[in-house]
């Protein structure tokens, strides 16, 4: 039972690390309507740029704060030079597809193509007792940020006045421009915020996964399962969305490894016959 225990745990943690891939992606492409492809990218960027920063301070928080706001920084950019215009999904898709290889390029020119872990924090190096079990700390560390943004982003996007604002020019853009609401300046710091949430996945996996050229594909599929499964424009979906990806993969793994990735395909294909919109998406 403890062993199945610890697997549900490590599926869990992977869900958390979905979850904050999938719902940069859920506010860029279901709220803004902004296709990117390169959101995989900033995910394996935030984690090189925290890796950079620990071998060379030691510092585990610096690395995380600093990956975050510098690729929020840069999305921002991004969205403001390249991805303002309005341009169609077909050009959209073209665009970030350029930027997925420019950057996977240069991520591998500057750190190579060697593997590399994150080193943890030291104070989550330790474990935690469950029953004659242990339990890696770093993980339910993990577990913890992905619960704390989740309900950061619930209660921004619910209960504030700028939620209500993002809310407001995602029904009626028009309208919303006409009452005083700068809507360019809005979809920018979405667009930022989005991206720095995947650099936050991409700092917290990196002690668990690590950082490696292809790992920009590989989580930019899971980003798209989730959002698929959860509905687009949903972050409460992409939250249960996560979860159900990440236990399904990781005991997929456990169980029958050979299909362990068929299997969170076909869970999405299931969801998309029986609700196209998604689980929380709308029809």
């Amino acid at each position: 039972m403890e062993y199945w225990i610890l697997q549900i745990l490590n599926g869990v943690s992977w869900g958390m690390l979905l979850f904050l891939i999938s719902a940069g992606f859920t506010l860029t492409f279901g709220l803004m309507q902004v296709i990117s492809v390169a959101h995989g990218t900033f995910y394996m960027l935030g984690g090189y740029l925290a890796l950079t920063v620990v071998r060379s301070i030691s510092s585990f928080p610096l690395g995380m704060l600093g990956a975050v706001l510098a690729m929020g920084i840069f999305g921002m950019v991004v969205y403001r030079v390249l991805l303002r215009r309005n341009l169609g999904e077909l050009e959209q898709v073209f665009l970030t597809l350029g930027l997925f290889f420019f950057f996977g390029d240069i991520a591998l020119w500057v750190w190579t193509g060697h593997p590399a872990l994150i080193a943890k924090p030291a104070l989550f190096e330790g474990v935690v007792r469950l029953g004659s079990s242990t339990y890696p700390l770093y993980r339910l560390f993990v577990i913890s940020v992905g619960l704390i943004v989740a309900a950061f982003l619930w209660w921004f996007q619910e209960k504030t006045k700028y939620g209500a604002l993002i809310r407001a020019g995602v029904d009626d853009e028009e309208m919303s421009q006409s009452i005083g609401i700068n809507i360019a300046l809005l979809k920018t710091l979405v667009f930022g915020l989005g991206t720095a949430l995947a650099a936050l996945g991409g700092v917290l996996g990196g002690p668990l996964m690590g950082v490696y050229p292809g790992l920009d594909l590989e989580v930019l599929l899971f980003a798209m399962v989730v959002v698929v499964i959860g509905g687009i424009g949903s972050l409460f979906g992409a939250f249960i969305a996560a979860l159900i990806v990440g236990l399904a993969d990781n005991l997929g793994k456990v169980i029958f490894p050979e299909f362990s990735l068929f299997l969170v395909f076909a869970l999405m294909a299931m969801v998309l016959v029986v609700r196209p919109s998604g689980l929380f998406g709308k029809t």
